[in-house]
């Protein structure tokens, strides 16, 4: 495979978080940030790998070497088109 020759893409997608410290929360509010929609995050690379349950993108490449992966579970996915 020639890596110069990947794909780019956008992807939207809803990334998964958690809130609190280590230790007691305040009910009410941890009841409020329940409530609240996973953010939304858009994430652009090269498509390194797409499969049934995932897809994994690099942010950069060259001949040699290559960005660290991003890899996002298709069930965040809320969008993703090749630009």
């Amino acid at each position: 495979m020639d890596l110069l020759d990947l794909p780019i893409v956008e992807v939207w997608w809803r990334d998964a978080e958690e809130n609190g410290v280590v230790g007691w929360n305040d009910l009410e509010e941890m009841k409020e940030y329940a409530a609240e929609p996973c953010p939304l995050v858009k994430s652009v690379g090269y498509l390194l790998h797409d499969s049934e349950s995932h897809i994994s993108l690099l942010h950069a490449i060259y001949d040699g070497g290559c960005s660290s992966v991003e890899k996002i579970p298709k069930g965040f996915i809320e969008n993703l088109r090749r630009v």
